[in-house]
């Protein structure tokens, strides 16, 4: 794989130079299929955080900051180029930083070259208003970039929310300083490489790896950083959201769900079956918006869980190169939590199980994808997020009760009702505390032009569409009296 790098991963990336970080410092990189380390990255820090933010303003108040609209969208549209046609080598790179299968990791690429795809066409299509006010006075509106904006991503889609992220921001004239995670960076790097080949400005990004303790809190403190972006966990938004408030700076917050998906005795079974079991498996259950929970009703109860049981049992997990339905978890540390989990799950019934393939490397970080049935709602594998390959399926009789149960845990990411009732489809979305909810289908094929976010723990905000473009901008009132 380290053959397949156009970059060095062991620098970072400032001002449109690659360089070693102040203090010449270096985190091991492991290959979660196998254990072993595959390189050393920069142990960015607080002083290459300063840089990276310095090097940003500069670009703004330079050549990024004098690039019109239409030409923002030119360099993204090479960028998005340039990504698909290493896709291949992109996939190769993530799955041995990731552990995803190789497969999903190439369709991650590809999201991302759409992403750009989607936001340099979008760039000058960001429009303001006129607004009918008194008499002598012509009213209307600017959408303006924040500034510096600040990105935290994390290790499970490092590809797909550069792309929602950083696609974004640049779109609108921001300059961004991006902070990979520890775990999980090559691809981010990559992109920078990418990014530079394609003409994008020095400064317009800069990518810092690090610890998150070191560089990203860094980052988030930073009092020349305009706007925060953070995806993670909700212990780590808290922190962020915290230090940006010290600065008073906007914060877009995704940080992950307990998703059902909700199964009516009228559901079309054939249709449902690959969405409800595909949803939570996907990247090893590594996924914000996994659908975790599947609310069944009793009248089809025992036939879909039989059938997603089924589905369970033939479930592969092997290296990412093996292209099986599941990778590797992260971490053993990863690892260990889900297995944490599995284990207060002694007392609930296990429906189907999955296999890790004998011949799998022994220092990688497997678990077979398990499916617990006839789960309370209460339950802590009801309740609280597992990050990994694990789905419980609950009974339930009526609307209120499946709404009751759906709203029931402190997260609002997704969800999907499965009906041929339209009535009841408009019903459900209406009541559903949820970001985004499907309707007989679930993350309709990815959806970059569809705006992703959540309520409650999920976090605040949102990314993908023109909201995103919106969330990235700030809004200013012109009034001119004229007479």
């Amino acid at each position: 794989m380290l053959e397949r790098l156009w970059f060095d991963p062991t620098k970072i990336y400032v001002n449109g130079v690659w360089d070693w970080p102040r203090h010449y410092r270096q985190l091991p990189l492991e290959n979660p299929s196998t254990g072993e380390q595959i390189t050393t990255i920069a142990r960015g820090e607080a002083e290459d955080i300063d840089a990276a933010v310095t090097a940003a303003r500069g670009a703004l108040d330079g050549a990024w900051g004098r690039f019109t609209a239409t030409e923002r969208g030119r360099v993204l549209a090479r960028i998005g180029a340039l990504v698909a046609a290493r896709a291949d080598d992109l996939a190769a790179i993530e799955a041995a930083d990731v552990g995803k299968p190789l497969t999903q990791a190439k369709n991650d690429a590809l999201a991302l070259a759409r992403y750009m795809e989607f936001y340099a066409g979008a760039a000058d299509k960001v429009m303001g208003q006129t607004i009918p006010y008194l008499d002598g006075y012509t009213v209307y509106t600017l959408r303006e970039p924040h500034g510096v904006t600040g990105h935290i991503i994390p290790w499970n889609y490092p590809m797909q929310i550069i792309g929602r992220s950083v696609g974004a921001a640049l779109a609108m004239g921001n300059a961004c300083v991006l902070k990979p995670a520890e775990e999980a960076c090559l691809t981010a790097l990559a992109f920078a490489a990418l990014a530079d080949e394609a003409g994008l400005p020095p400064g317009a990004l800069n990518v810092v790896p690090g610890l998150g303790a070191e560089a990203g809190a860094a980052l988030t403190a930073h009092p020349g950083v305009n706007h925060i972006s953070f995806t993670g966990s909700v212990g780590v938004g808290r922190l962020v959201q915290k230090a940006a408030a010290e600065n008073v700076v906007p914060v877009t917050l995704e940080l992950g769900g307990k998703s059902p998906q909700i199964v009516f005795n009228d559901a079309d079974l054939d249709a449902a079956l690959p969405f409800l079991v595909g949803a939570c498996i996907q990247n090893a259950g590594q996924t914000c918006s996994a659908s975790s929970r599947v609310l069944i009703q009793r009248g089809v109860y025992d036939a879909v869980v039989a059938r997603m049981a089924d589905s369970y049992n033939g479930m592969m997990s092997a290296e990412a190169t093996r292209d099986a339905n599941l990778g590797p978890l992260i971490s053993a540390k990863q690892k260990a939590v889900v297995e944490g989990f599995l284990a207060k799950g002694a007392d609930l019934r296990v429906a189907g199980r999955g296999t890790v393939l004998a011949d799998a490397p022994a220092g990688g970080h497997y678990v077979a994808a398990t499916l617990f049935a006839d789960v309370p709602p209460t339950h802590v594998l009801a309740q609280e997020e597992i990050f990994g390959p694990v789905q419980v399926a609950i009974p339930f009789e009526t609307e209120d009760e499946a709404i009751a149960i759906a709203n029931g845990t402190g997260f609002g990411l997704v969800a999907s009702v499965w009906s041929e009732n339209g009535a009841r489809q408009m019903r459900m979305a209406k009541r559903l505390r949820a970001g985004q909810v499907f309707l007989n289908n679930y993350g309709a094929g990815g959806g970059v032009e569809l705006p992703f976010g959540g309520t409650g723990l999920s976090g605040h905000g949102r990314e993908k569409g023109f909201e995103a473009l919106y969330g990235f901008s700030a809004l200013k009132t012109v009034a001119a009296r004229h007479g």
